[in-house]
């Protein structure tokens, strides 16, 4: 596997992701994702991080999608076509649910092109940071298939099913602007201005207490899936079990200190 088609660096608490295929406009081959399975999979096991930025090499793409020349191999071959394309969807479904349960805030920094998987990429961050150039879609209708990544759930629940159908349906492209507006991303920035912007948004989060933000993580993502009443008692539960941290007493002691807290994350 080529170690090289991503791009792994860490500054202070923070670590930066680069999906490096600018060639290919960063598209996802079978290789990128099982890098990218792996690297995500590591981070659980890494408590000192507190933010991880995800965006991609060069300046014309976030990620193109899936690389469609591997694609194309599931459609010509007759004898194992299902297998290979159910492969390929679980393979692209595991990484996205790798991401979101990480449990670290993830921050997509996305500039250029976020289509088809790469659009299901950024949905499966936690928080969507698009330059002015960025633009999206869910073009996978045009290939005869639909979005198999998530797209088709995550999108209806980011920005409700009727718009989310819309995109799908026809295949058009989001632009920055717009995506802000329906609530796609959190925020639009210059170019120029978009990983310095993600960086910040991470610092701010390095400076709050690390277990609480894993805490609202899986409170909001496994609420989601739970009926209301159920939701509400899994954030008790987590309140609660926050109350047994260091962290919780050094929050509240700052605070009546009127100082500045140090969260160690114990």
């Amino acid at each position: 596997m080529d170690s090289q088609s991503v791009i792994e660096e860490q500054i202070a608490s923070t670590v930066i992701v680069r999906l490096n295929r600018p060639d290919k406009l960063n598209a996802l081959s079978a290789e990128l994702i099982a890098r990218l399975s792996d690297l995500f999979s590591s981070f659980k096991q890494r408590p000192e991080l507190r933010a991880i930025i995800l965006t991609g090499s060069g300046d014309k793409a976030f990620c193109a999608g899936t690389d469609i020349s591997e694609i194309a191999v599931a459609v010509e071959n007759a004898e194992d076509r299902e297998r290979r394309a159910r492969k390929t969807s679980e393979r692209g479904q595991a990484l996205c649910d790798l991401i979101e349960n990480c449990g670290v805030p993830v921050i997509a920094a996305i500039h250029g092109i976020a289509s088809g998987g790469g659009c299901e990429l950024a949905l499966a961050c936690h928080l969507r940071i698009a330059s002015d150039n960025a633009q999206f879609s869910l073009p996978e209708t045009k290939l005869g298939v639909l979005p198999a990544y998530g797209g088709t759930q995550r999108l209806a629940r980011e920005i409700g099913e009727a718009r989310a159908l819309e995109i799908m349906l026809t295949g058009r492209k989001v632009g920055a602007e717009e995506a802000l507006q329906l609530g796609l991303v959190n925020r639009v920035t210059s170019a120029a201005d978009l990983l310095n912007d993600a960086t910040a948004v991470a610092n701010e989060i390095a400076q709050l207490a690390p277990l609480a933000i894993r805490a609202c993580l899986q409170a909001v993502i496994a609420g989601q899936s739970l009926p209301l009443d159920e939701g509400l008692a899994l954030e008790t539960k987590l309140f609660s079990s926050l109350f047994e941290t260091s962290d919780v007493r050094e929050g509240t002691r700052a605070f009546l200190e009127k100082r500045k807290p140090v969260f160690e994350g114990v």
